[in-house]
């Protein structure tokens, strides 16, 4: 598993502070990060993979500074948005995911043989030609997954992935997400899906309020949110 740190970060929007004093190690399989709405968690989860830089402090991914070294750190780390019709740009599904690996370097052979891998391991080998934003809700979600899967990246971030979608497509992307061998970092509102995580941080104003398995970590937020 890769190694994120946060040392001493913060970060504000204008005059206001979102995160304050972040200092955390991550190192498991499968950690989720959960809080109340203006919390500060999903601005932690963009600083991952760079989409957001520190004002102070660092965030490293196996020793690369996001701040620095952002390219480097996009290509380890993949990032899944809420709404998927934000990530999908390309007319139809098999476009899409073969967009993703535009600047790959690799043939159009491999790139035909990943885009069927994809199609095939998430349900969409029959809408390889399906106009993208056609798909149901669920469908999108697994194709934005798909399109940072088929990078082959170490590390995914996933923020509220499931926010936009019913019970039986929360449960298809949960499933989706589960299946991947990488390591996962999962934002979200919805609980139920931190069962079996390795690890929970609650973030509460800005800073870490708890830290540890679900099963300490949901009572302690739930007591926290009252």
């Amino acid at each position: 598993m890769s190694e994120i740190v946060f040392t001493g970060v913060r970060h504000g929007y204008g005059e206001r502070t979102v995160l304050r004093g972040i200092d955390l190690r991550l190192t498991e399989r499968r950690i989720g990060v959960i809080g109340a709405n203006g919390s500060g968690k999903s601005t932690l989860a963009r600083m991952i993979n760079g989409l957001l830089t520190p004002d102070a402090g660092t965030v490293t991914v196996d020793g690369l500074d996001v701040a620095r070294k952002g390219g480097q750190v996009r290509r380890r780390v993949g990032f899944v948005f809420t709404d998927p019709d934000t990530q999908i740009v390309m007319p139809t599904v098999a476009e899409d995911l073969a967009f993703s690996l535009r600047r790959s370097g690799l043939g159009k052979a491999e790139i035909a043989e990943r885009v069927r891998e994809i199609l095939v391991r998430f349900g969409l080998h029959e809408h390889g030609d399906h106009p993208s934003h056609l798909l149901s809700g669920g469908q999108k979600q697994l194709l934005a997954l798909g399109a940072v899967l088929i990078r082959r990246p170490e590390v995914i971030v996933a923020d509220e992935p499931t926010t936009l979608l019913d019970l039986r497509n929360t449960g298809i992307v949960a499933a989706a997400l589960d299946s991947v061998d990488q390591q996962v970092i999962v934002v979200t509102h919805q609980l139920s899906l931190l069962t079996g995580f390795d690890r929970v941080v609650v973030i509460d104003e800005g800073a870490v309020a708890f830290d540890g398995s679900p099963e300490n970590a949901i009572p302690a937020y739930r007591a926290l949110i009252g």
